[in-house]
């Protein structure tokens, strides 16, 4: 299929149109993704920022505060008193 003369000063300002609006969307594309890497880089740098919430414990002194190693202690103990018995593992019968 051959092009006339007239048919090629339509086509070819056509070609260079849709090659100027190609390059336009890649930009606009690439604008898009800097744009988004560039709010992900913020949103993480806040998120290092930001101080997670303490529990209301945090800020009481040691004194005031039932810390978890103490009532762990006092639980095993209270386990350990329970498990003795007057009679049970302290007299062992040798007589077969």
């Amino acid at each position: 299929m051959s092009l006339k003369a007239i048919e090629l000063q339509i086509a070819i300002p056509k070609t260079f149109e849709a090659g100027k609006i190609a390059e336009q969307k890649q930009q606009q594309s690439q604008l898009a993704q800097d744009s988004a890497n560039l709010q992900t880089e913020k949103q993480a740098l806040k998120s290092k920022e930001t101080v997670l919430k303490s529990s209301p414990y945090a800020k009481m002194d040691g004194d005031q505060q039932p810390s978890e190693e103490s009532q762990q202690q006092e639980k095993k103990e209270k386990e350990q008193q329970q498990a003795k018995h007057p009679f049970k593992g302290s007299f062992v019968d040798y007589s077969g």
